[in-house]
């Protein structure tokens, strides 16, 4: 959350043994056993998907189920930055689905 800091206005809540990051009420990053995971969508995906990041899966049943949400890179998580940069397509995808 610290890296996040320069974004402004980003706070986090419990859900599901994890916690989901929010700015401005919208979720845009949710973290799981220790991993940041942001929003994606059809305009970011390429992002992640070039660096192989994968998505966040959760077992529902006995089914696993993909959620719009890709692991964060390792370089984001050492460089505020960076971490603003991921952070803010994480959001602007968050509020393109927001919209639908």
């Amino acid at each position: 959350m610290e890296l996040m800091e320069p974004f402004g206005g980003v706070s986090s809540k419990s859900m599901f043994g994890g916690y989901g990051i929010y700015k401005d009420g919208i979720m845009f990053g949710l973290v799981a056993e220790d991993t940041l995971y942001l929003k994606v969508d059809d305009f970011n995906r390429f992002e992640f998907e070039r660096l192989d990041l994968e998505p966040f899966v959760y077992t529902k049943g006995k089914k696993p189920m993909a959620m719009s949400y890709n692991r964060a890179p390792a370089e984001a998580l050492d460089n505020s930055d960076e971490m603003v940069r991921w952070a803010q397509l994480g959001f602007e995808a968050a509020l393109r689905n927001k919209k639908k």
